[in-house]
């Protein structure tokens, strides 16, 4: 195969969405509660550990969700790591926000909806955000972790899979 080098630009979005595929990344779903939709959930791959201190992480929803502005409000949210058999929480939260009928979940005592069985979840609160482009970077602060041993959800290429080292 030959590298192919560009310039990113109108014409080449497809291109850099592909290169940035590549970049294999672990599957969220972050949740929230909003005053008037009640408990939110929204599939990211867009997160990154910070900080260790303080502890912080970030995500990224995009600008043109409907979901974006009830997220960047929230002044709590969890972030859940999940694990490679839950690939239906990243299916089911990338369709809809509000579909928590059938699901193994709870309220945290400030109200955010808790998905059960994830590898990692991250209890947060709002620390700042910062307009990027076509995504609001939110960083949150880290206040509490719940942690299971275990094989991540994957993401690259456009596809799920699982690291087979594990």
């Amino acid at each position: 195969m030959t590298a192919e080098s560009f310039t990113p630009g109108p014409s080449r979005e497809r291109a850099l969405r592909t290169a940035l595929g590549a970049f294999a990344t672990g599957v969220t779903v972050v949740t929230c509660r909003d005053t008037s939709a009640g408990p939110l959930g929204f599939t990211a791959n867009s997160f990154a550990s910070v900080s260790l201190d303080p502890p912080l992480v970030l995500w990224s929803p995009s600008v043109a969700s409907p979901r974006h502005d009830a997220f960047v409000a929230a002044q709590d949210f969890s972030i859940h790591v999940l694990a490679a058999d839950q690939l239906h929480l990243s299916q089911r939260f990338a369709e809809r926000a509000d579909d928590f009928n059938g699901l193994d979940w709870h309220d945290s005592p400030n109200g955010v909806p808790l998905l059960d069985g994830c590898l990692t979840r991250l209890d947060c609160r709002h620390f700042a955000t910062h307009g990027a482009g076509d995504h609001t970077i939110v960083l949150g602060l880290v206040e509490q972790v719940t942690h299971t041993p275990g094989a991540p959800l994957l993401f690259a290429l456009g596809a799920y899979g699982r690291f087979s080292g594990l």
